[in-house]
């Protein structure tokens, strides 16, 4: 697969349908020091995203990216809906208007996406969040893509990086959201969010197109 728009709509569709289909997984790992509504609240917004994905804006990749970001920041609820529609919309305007998207465009949409998570859930790595998945996941893709892998190699090592991050965050101990009420006993158990990262990035590096 080479064309931008079509891996573009392959990522955010898988994104969207596994996020459905992981609701209930999601939410178990969420109700452990959380409120447990991270699967209901992805499901509920990648729903919609699922139900209008032929109508979105195609002018490019970026343009798609970003039309899906109010989707998701209208659609899904409690504190994932900001972060995640904040991810999508910063990606999508790193990239807005590039019609030839490279490797590095790819990282620098990514690393403009933790940014927006940053700033808007004032969070940063170690807080045990979703960052402490994706930025290590990040820096895997780079390093990848700067060795000369293909974009299926490239993306196994962000999926086999994020679980391995993910997982690691159970040693951490919660500084944002609402398992941050519970101090020291969300010690011991991973993050919700960085384990979302792990099985979503899993789920694209298993079913990558090729040709």
């Amino acid at each position: 697969m080479t064309d931008d728009l079509a891996v573009t709509e392959y990522v955010v569709r898988t994104i969207a349908e596994e996020s459905v289909a992981q609701e209930k997984y999601f939410g178990e790992l969420d109700a452990v020091v959380g409120d447990g509504d991270f699967g209901y609240s992805l499901a509920r917004g990648f729903e919609f995203v699922l139900a209008d994905f032929d109508s979105i804006d195609r002018t490019d990749a970026g343009t798609f990216l970003s039309k899906v970001a109010v989707m998701i920041t209208s659609h899904i609820g409690g504190t994932s809906g900001p972060l995640w529609g904040t991810a999508f919309l910063r990606a999508g305007g790193s990239l807005k208007g590039n019609e030839n998207i490279t490797g590095p465009d790819v990282v620098a949409a990514l690393r403009a996406a933790v940014e927006g998570i940053k700033k808007r859930g004032k969070a940063e790595l170690g807080d045990k969040t979703l960052l402490d998945a994706l930025v290590p996941a990040i820096d895997a893709l780079e390093t990848s893509l700067a060795a000369g892998d293909d974009a299926a190699a490239a993306a196994q090592k962000f999926a086999v990086t994020a679980r391995s991050a993910a997982e690691a965050t159970s040693t951490l101990e919660a500084r944002r959201g609402r398992a941050s009420y519970t101090g020291e006993r969300s010690i011991g158990s991973v993050d919700a969010g960085a384990m979302g990262i792990a099985v979503l990035a899993e789920k694209i590096a298993a079913t990558w197109p090729t040709g």
